[in-house]
């Protein structure tokens, strides 16, 4: 059984794993979109407001659906006064409870939430207010739902982690450890 959870659990990792280096590329993405409109401001006295608004959604879509990545890494704001000092069981129950508690239940809110306001954005095919913006202001809104989804698939994977380590199984991370302290 510990097999076949932490295979799941490693399959929900990888999966956060692709989406957060290939979200990573978006970023470059914004730099050279935001180096145009620079260029075609200030060389060309001309200006468009498609490019101005891509930088934004390329930024929306990095940051909400880069989150489950931040996760993955255990990148995201933590209060760790006494968590840093714990024994790996005690952060492991920490960061169970954490996750039931507070992570699947925001997730969920946001689920269930955005998918009226996404719909109702689909079904009117909704754009910019700008003139000359983009029309893709629903696809935009779509990945409020899919933030949340990403971020409970990777929660399901923090939570098989957490409950194979309060069981007392290693974790991958220790399995190298053990090998390097060995062999290193």
């Amino acid at each position: 059984m510990y097999a076949r959870l932490q295979s799941i659990a490693d399959t929900l990792d990888r999966f956060a794993e692709l989406t957060g280096r290939l979200l990573a590329w978006l970023t470059l993405g914004m730099v050279i979109i935001t180096c145009a409109v620079v260029v075609l401001r200030y060389q060309f006295q001309t200006g468009s407001i498609a490019l101005q608004e891509s930088v934004s959604y390329l930024h929306a879509i990095v940051f909400m659906l880069g989150a489950a990545y931040t996760l993955k890494h255990d990148d995201h704001v933590r209060v760790d006064i006494f968590y840093q000092k714990q024994s790996r069981r005690v952060r492991a129950w920490i960061d169970l409870l954490g996750t039931l508690l507070l992570l699947v239940p925001v997730c969920l809110f946001i689920l269930l939430e955005s998918l009226g306001y996404v719909s109702d954005s689909w079904a009117i095919r909704e754009g910019s207010r700008e003139a000359g913006g983009l029309d893709a202001v629903f696809l935009l809104k779509t990945a409020i739902p899919v933030m949340a989804v990403l971020l409970l698939l990777q929660g399901c994977a923090q939570l098989l982690h957490n409950f194979l380590a309060i069981a007392g199984y290693p974790q991958p991370e220790e399995i190298h450890d053990i090998h390097d302290d060995r062999y290193g």
